[in-house]
């Protein structure tokens, strides 16, 4: 079949200082826009304080930005055939530039979560096309290499930018989180443009499926309010919350019977028919759900119960990246020689290990326990991208991989925005319960709790001041012991995954394919 977009596959790979350049500017890119997911994290104390909101109400800085671009991300397919690769990239990145700016800007909450929906929806196409082009640009025999230095920023990100967040918050204030985008984004984009505009993909003129367009906006926002919402509003004991699900419910099915009968898709579903893309997708939105949920979960806890400052917490989530870097080139060279199964499974057990090891942490652990597992994340984390995102898009026309791309990233960025909600939700009841148990023994008969009272009184605490301090040790004991608990709870769906991924065919050089093999 002779399509018009199958073009670009067409085109001689980069090679020399031009391969070197073009890499760097899409990695840049990638890495900008994932930093930008998790920089916010162990700042959000800090813009909460200043910005005169609850923590509770800040993590909106989050998820604002994660609902927006999980909207726009599916639409990369659409769009790229309408506006060509290289134009929306380059576009989306200036976009990016200026959302950023505008997030510094920002004097209240509601500004900021506008301006970081602008910031999310303009983010979408950024990454599923960072992948095509660096994909367009290698040999197909060096494909898994392309996926590799693909992975490894978008891995490395994640950590980088609670450490980067924390520094800069620290040292400077917080709308630098967002202001350090400006000379990135715009080194990206000139020097992506420079190489790119004449290798752009073709255009044609679709027409704009503006039904199926706000079922996407309706079932997705109404789903992910709803997530964040529920903790604040008694979940399902809230009329508010029934509705959002109700009208989430009903607009996904509308979405997915009009999807499949539109002539012209703004997503196109069909995909799923494929059962390595969809298990493939399925299996990387799950594990990307819980790897982001216990992303957000620990600098909250080192912060909050621990003691520590946005840097010292960020410094303990920093080394996470060494081996990942170290790794994801290995594994990017032999993904398309070892089954993709195998190395996905190998990320589990990894995951599902390093968990196990966190859910032993206590309010007496010390940065070397809490180091230890972090570092060894970083070898789950270089075994876990690559060889997901080969099955995803192995066998597929080079054509059909910008909407692959975008839809497994929708899949994974919903999951992650799905997960920063589950986990704090679960751990504020985790907490709740955990409170409940501990002050059972508290009554005023407790010898323990006496002599504590009595200590605190010679000390010169009132009797409501030394309540208080007894208070603030057991809240601490309460979320250390329901943080360990998601981490116990994550660990065993880590491992519970590896079924699936057996599930899927084998992926026989799925890197190669995914390079542009017809």
């Amino acid at each position: 079949m002779s399509s018009p977009s199958a073009a670009p596959a067409e085109l001689p790979p980069l090679s020399g200082s031009t391969l070197a350049l073009g890499t760097v500017a899409l990695s840049l890119a990638t890495f900008m826009n994932v930093l930008d997911s998790s920089i916010a994290n162990v700042s959000l104390p800090a813009i909460a304080g200043d910005l005169g909101v609850s923590p509770n109400q800040g993590t909106w800085v989050i998820t604002s930005f994660g609902v927006a671009n999980a909207i726009s991300v599916p639409l990369t397919g659409w769009l790229t055939q309408r506006f060509g690769a290289v134009r929306l990239f380059v576009t989306s990145v200036l976009l990016f530039v200026l959302a950023s700016w505008l997030c510094g800007f920002a004097h209240s909450l509601e500004a900021l979560i506008a301006y970081r929906v602008l910031q999310g929806l303009v983010a979408g196409p950024m990454i599923p096309l960072s992948q095509t082009l660096l994909l367009s640009s290698y040999p197909k025999a060096k494909a898994g290499m392309a996926m590799a230095m693909w992975a490894m920023t978008t891995l490395v990100a994640p950590v980088m930018g609670p450490l980067l967040g924390g520094w800069i918050t620290d040292n400077m204030s917080w709308p630098w989180i967002f202001y350090i985008n400006v000379p990135v984004g715009l080194l990206a984009a000139g020097i992506a443009w420079s190489i790119y505009q004449h290798r752009e993909t073709p255009r044609k003129t679709l027409p704009i499926d503006t039904v199926g367009l706000a079922l996407l906006v309706l079932w997705v926002g109404a789903l992910q309010i709803m997530f964040d919402k529920g903790k604040e509003l008694d979940w399902f004991h809230s009329g508010q919350i029934v509705a959002l699900g109700a009208v989430a419910l009903v607009s996904f099915a509308f979405f997915v019977a009009w999807e499949l009968t539109e002539k012209h898709p703004v997503v196109d579903l069909k995909l799923f028919a494929r059962r390595n893309f969809a298990l493939g997708s399925l299996t990387l939105a799950v594990a990307y759900g819980l790897f982001f949920g216990n992303v957000v979960l620990l600098p909250l806890w080192l912060q909050q119960y621990m003691g520590y400052t946005a840097t010292a917490a960020g410094m303990a989530l920093a080394p996470v990246g060494l081996l990942a870097i170290v790794l994801s080139p290995l594994v990017g060279k032999n993904v398309s020689r070892i089954d993709a199964r195998v190395l996905a499974s190998v990320a589990f057990i990894g995951f599902g290990f390093v968990l196990w090891l966190r859910s032993n942490f206590t309010p007496q652990s010390d940065l070397e326990t809490i180091l230890i597992p972090t570092l060894l994340q970083g070898a789950a984390m270089a075994f876990f991208f690559i060889p997901l995102n080969s099955i995803i898009l192995s066998g597929l026309a080079p054509e059909r991989l910008p909407a692959a791309s975008g839809l497994s990233n929708f899949a994974r960025i919903t999951a992650g925005a799905f997960g920063t909600s589950i986990s704090t939700t679960l751990w504020d009841d985790r907490a709740t319960l955990h409170h409940a148990h501990l002050v059972e023994r508290l009554a005023s008969g407790d010898p323990a709790f006496t002599d504590a009272m009595g200590k605190l009184a010679a000390a010169g605490l009132s009797p409501e001041q030394a309540a208080a301090q007894i208070n603030r040790l057991v809240d601490q004991q309460a979320f250390t012991r329901a943080a360990d608990d998601i981490f116990l709870g994550s660990a065993f769906l880590f491992v519970t995954l590896i079924a699936m991924v057996w599930l899927t065919k084998r992926a026989r050089g799925a890197a190669a394919d995914a390079g542009g093999a017809h």
